[in-house]
Formats: structure tokens, sequence, C-alpha cells
């Protein structure tokens, strides 16, 4: 992967990259991800979701998983909650574009913790993703390309002949590009 810093830092190991951190932080900097600074790591994902939720067009969830599990009643409440917002969105969407609709709804709502963001299809599935807010690297256009990465595994889905549509999704592969998106518990 490459490494940049405001010089050319070669490939160590995750030992050297935590010592490296504490040196910069002693000088005032950080490993944080700048515009020209980036610094990607084994476990530090850039795309940092907490909770990813796919919702029927009747509002009941196709699939809903978070990191860490314990919080999981929690993201469902937070899922639930966006949906009225999805439903303003889409609504004053709707008015001012009937059919060129853009389906990247983008910020939700953000709460102390987390930044809920959205997502809605043409057939009306509505895609939320929540993300810890104290990750400021992560830009809107990475967030576009995840609801992408989602709505294309959605699509494959879909079209998967045994599935059934409005059961709940248990494609492993779908699955796995979820848990690529997901922010790993350590």
């Amino acid at each position: 992967m490459l490494t940049r810093l405001k010089t050319q830092v070669p490939l160590f190991s995750m030992n050297s990259y935590t010592k490296l951190g504490e040196k910069l932080k002693l000088s005032g900097l950080s490993l944080a991800s700048t515009h020209s600074h980036v610094i990607r790591l084994g476990r530090h994902n850039s795309k940092m979701a907490v909770c990813i939720a796919v919702i029927a067009k009747e509002n009941y969830p196709l699939f809903i998983r978070s990191v860490p599990v314990q919080n999981e009643l929690k993201f469902h409440y937070t899922v639930h909650t966006s949906l009225d917002v999805v439903e303003e969105k889409i609504s004053a969407v709707g008015k001012a574009m009937a059919d060129q609709r853009e389906l990247y709804l983008g910020l939700l709502y953000p709460t102390e913790d987390y930044k809920v963001y959205g997502y809605v299809t043409n057939s009306k599935v509505k895609f939320v993703i929540v993300v810890d807010s104290s990750n400021t690297s992560l830009r809107d256009n990475e967030i576009r390309s995840m609801f992408r990465k989602l709505h294309n595994s959605f699509t494959d889905v879909m079209c998967n002949p045994f599935y059934n549509p409005g059961d709940t999704i248990q494609s492993k592969a779908f699955d796995s590009i979820v848990s690529a998106m997901m922010v790993q518990a350590s």
C-alpha cells in the first residue's frame, strides 16, 4: 500500500507504525489522513461503517449488520428513526425532479456519536450506513462509493433466481461486501 507523509516513509511492521505514530503525536502531528497525506494501515480501513442496513420499500429490514454486536439494538433504533428523514428527502427530491432524482441522499442526521447516511434505489429500497462521528477522514465521495458497492451487490442478490424478493438477505457474497465496509472490532 502507498504510505506518504511529508516525506516518503518506507513500509514497516505494525510495531514501527505505532512508534512512528507516537513520535508524530509528540511533535503535534498525527497519522490521521488529510487531503495530501494519507496513511493506510492494515486494520485501519478508510471505510468505517459501524452499521449497514437494507430496508425494503415497505420499511422492514431486509438486512442489518452492526459492529460491535452489543450495540445492535441501538443501531436498529438509529436505522428506524432515520427512515422518517429518508421519506422527507425522497418527497422533497421527488417534487423537484420527478424521474431524474439523485439516489444518494447524503447525511440524514448526525448524532453525538454517529453520522447517518442514506441512499434509495429506483425501486424504493433504502440503504442506511451509520458511521462513527470521530472518523473525520471519511469523505462524501467515499460514502457514495460505499453505497454504489452496496447497491451493486444488492442488485446481484436480486438477480439470483433462488432469492425471493422481500425475504431477508442471506447471501454470503453480499455479507462479504458488507463485512469489508465495516469497522474491524479490535
